[in-house]
């Protein structure tokens, strides 16, 4: 089933199903972020305890159920599937009122939509052994944007990053939820005792936590692009916050940069010259232990105190 783009703004759920007369959807349908359907969800909550203790209702609140509620008393020809309503898909109903998670339609859907935006091959450039993902944003803290549909993304720590520290044995992250600020700690990498903050690139509501990640931190190391991302966020105000951030030719100098500055300070420590065109191998600090973590961490990763 080919899915289709919207050309316009789109109309609310609860628009859509009837309950209001006029709404549209200026969140691309993250409706856990949404006042608007908070708001609704707490009045119909309270229209059903007042239903069930045998008050009449009465004035504009009378009429407002849940639009799944509203959209189950429909004929199945007007029972709208919600991928549908989303703009998702192409016209289909739905024959499971409304029961997800028993519908083998949302599954695939769902299986579907995460086989294409996190494990769909990756363009990459090579900078000296540094993998650079093509069409991906980058933070200056060495954290990592992708963009998958409209205003929701996912972010995750680069390669240099996880070559410099190599091996992460835990990590800590903000719940499902909450938010998180563009420029603030949004990220906590451990490596047995040594820790180190990563950046949030955007604003935004945590919407996902990678559950791998959080079992095996080590897929950052081995994937850092795709299995091994952290974070899903809506974020309402990405369009501004796209410009504070790299992308195309400046992720390649910035890159570039690191990976100079990166052997200057290695030749200044250790005393053996970096090879010119070397590559940057794996687990910098694991190899080098003469070499500081704290020192890596506030030269190359993050001003973190």
């Amino acid at each position: 089933m080919e899915t289709r783009l919207k050309e316009k703004i789109p109309a609310c759920v609860w628009m859509q199903a009837g309950v209001v007369k006029k709404k549209i959807c200026i969140r691309d349908f993250s409706c856990t972020t949404c006042r608007f359907d908070r708001v609704l969800r707490k009045t119909c909550h309270e229209n059903e305890y007042l239903q069930k203790l045998g008050v009449t209702l009465k004035g504009k609140r009378a009429h407002l159920v849940f639009w799944k509620e509203k959209l189950r008393k429909q004929p199945l020809a007007k029972r709208l599937c919600i991928h549908h309503m989303k703009g998702h898909i192409d016209f289909k109903t739905c024959n499971k009122t409304y029961h997800c998670i028993d519908c083998e339609f949302d599954q695939y859907f769902h299986d579907q939509f995460k086989i294409y935006t996190v494990l769909k091959p990756v363009e990459f450039i090579d900078i000296s052994g540094v993998s650079l993902p093509v069409g991906y944003y980058l933070h200056s803290g060495h954290t990592w944007l992708k963009i998958e549909d409209h205003n929701h993304v996912r972010i995750g720590i680069d390669d240099f990053a996880s070559r410099v520290l190599g091996k992460f044995t835990d990590i800590k992250t903000p719940l499902m939820g909450k938010q998180v600020s563009q420029g603030k700690k949004a990220i906590y990498v451990f490596r047995n005792k040594h820790r180190a903050s990563f950046l949030s690139p955007v604003s935004g509501v945590i919407i996902e936590v990678n559950s791998k990640v959080s079992k095996k931190p080590g897929l950052i190391n081995h994937d850092p692009y795709t299995e091994g991302w952290v974070l899903s966020l809506y974020c309402p105000n990405l369009k501004q916050d796209l410009k504070q951030l790299m992308f195309m030719d400046s992720n390649k100098k910035f890159i570039n940069r690191e990976v100079k500055n990166l052997y200057a300070f290695l030749e200044e420590e250790t005393q053996l010259a970096a090879a010119d065109g070397g590559s940057l191998g794996p687990d910098l600090f694991g190899n080098l232990p003469q070499i500081s973590w704290d020192r890596l961490k506030k030269l190359f990763i993050n001003k973190d105190p």
